[in-house]
């Protein structure tokens, strides 16, 4: 499958099997999000890998309840370890790498035949408190991962003409 494909066939998954994981195929897409790129190579982040049941069970009941969460056998917590530092623009760096390396394993999960879907519904005390994740970082996203128990269907996209803007922004 070439990237292009890749992107087509990513969605959301809300659905999983009961299929593990193999640990080839998670440390392939672990190792996806490992090599991309982050301000001044730092890497300031950690994935925490969870696979217990019980587990998988209170990150769903600490994001909404959001149940298809726990039928994945595999969620993957990407926190943050400098949530403090900013870009010469404002913007915090730990948005823009921890996105850059999700979406790096998304790809990576749609080349293995898994399915994935970005979280940010969840407290944030709650994860660091079960996850034993210190106070001063910050979980960004949960990605739960899993054989889907379908494909995805047609994604619904603006066009490029609404999106793209040359030389100056318009509306």
């Amino acid at each position: 499958m070439d990237i292009y494909e890749a992107i087509q066939k990513r969605g959301s998954i809300r659905s999983y099997r009961d299929d593990p994981v193999s640990e080839e195929k998670l440390k392939k897409i672990l190792n996806a999000g490992r090599m991309a790129p982050s301000a001044h190579n730092s890497q300031d982040y950690k994935f925490i890998v969870v696979k217990d049941v019980q587990r998988r069970k209170m990150l769903s009941r600490t994001a909404s309840g959001q149940k298809f969460i726990a039928e994945a056998p595999v969620i993957i917590a990407a926190v943050s370890l400098n949530p403090e530092h900013l870009m010469g623009s404002g913007i915090p760096v730990y948005l823009v790498d921890i996105a850059i390396a999700i979406d790096h394993m998304t790809l990576a999960a749609v080349e293995e035949g898994l399915g994935t879907c970005w979280i940010g519904a969840f407290s944030q005390e709650e994860v660091k408190k079960n996850l034993n994740i210190p106070k001063e970082y910050k979980v960004v996203i949960l990605l739960p991962l899993g054989v889907p128990y379908e494909e995805p269907g047609v994604k619904s996209r603006k066009s490029l003409k609404e999106l793209v803007c040359y030389e100056k922004f318009s509306k």
